[in-house]
């Protein structure tokens, strides 16, 4: 009797176990946000990061936004950035692209180095110190914005790039905002210092 009783009991509590056992609901996998768009100094300075091992005397020479469709757009900001760093010491240049999606045009999450290329100190662009930059392009864009007003009204909706660039024409690196896909194709455009945030000049 006793070992019936103990085995009946046995039985019970694992019929009981058994019952309070719930499957686990599937949690739900969080939502990816969408990328979004960064600064130019913010891309600058992950390609710098990266690039410091290609050559330890870099500097940047031009530095491009460039507007991807999958990102959306922000004031001041880009999917996706290129620059072009010169090495002073190899007499070599090396373009590098960030871009925060992968995307058409060679363009890949993260940083991405391209291939060497000759260069010489005697082309009207020159290269400069990444301290100069202390205007970033979303700042560039407010200011270029200011004295645009009449034309940003009369073009709604026209995408804008920036390019960074040092010349002779100004005595620091200047932000160029272009209302427009490419320099070449615009035919409007404001320099910024990027070194102290001033305003410089309307091209139109």
């Amino acid at each position: 009797m006793k070992t019936f009783a103990l085995f009946s009991a046995a039985a019970a509590l694992l019929l009981l176990a058994g019952c309070s056992t719930e499957t686990p609901a599937p949690q739900k996998k969080a939502e990816e946000k969408p990328a979004e768009p960064v600064t130019g100094r913010q891309a600058l300075q992950q390609m710098y990061i990266a690039a410091r091992g290609w050559a330890a005397d870099i500097e940047p020479l031009k530095l491009t936004s460039i507007l991807l469709p999958e990102v959306k757009a922000e004031p001041g900001k880009a999917g996706a950035w290129q620059v072009i760093f010169v090495s002073a010491s190899q007499r070599l240049a090396r373009s590098y692209t960030y871009s925060v999606v992968e995307s058409e045009g060679n363009l890949h999450k993260g940083v991405f180095a391209g291939q060497d290329q000759s260069w010489s100190s005697s082309g009207a662009t020159k290269p400069f110190l990444m301290a100069a930059i202390k205007t970033d392009s979303d700042q560039a864009y407010q200011t270029a914005l200011k004295k645009s007003a009449d034309y940003d009204k009369k073009n709604p909706g026209k995408p804008i790039t920036f390019l960074l660039e040092a010349n002779n024409q100004f005595p620091d690196p200047s932000w160029r905002v272009i209302w427009g896909e490419s320099a070449g194709t615009s035919n409007f455009s404001i320099f910024v210092d990027a070194s102290t945030g001033a305003y410089l000049e309307t091209i139109h």
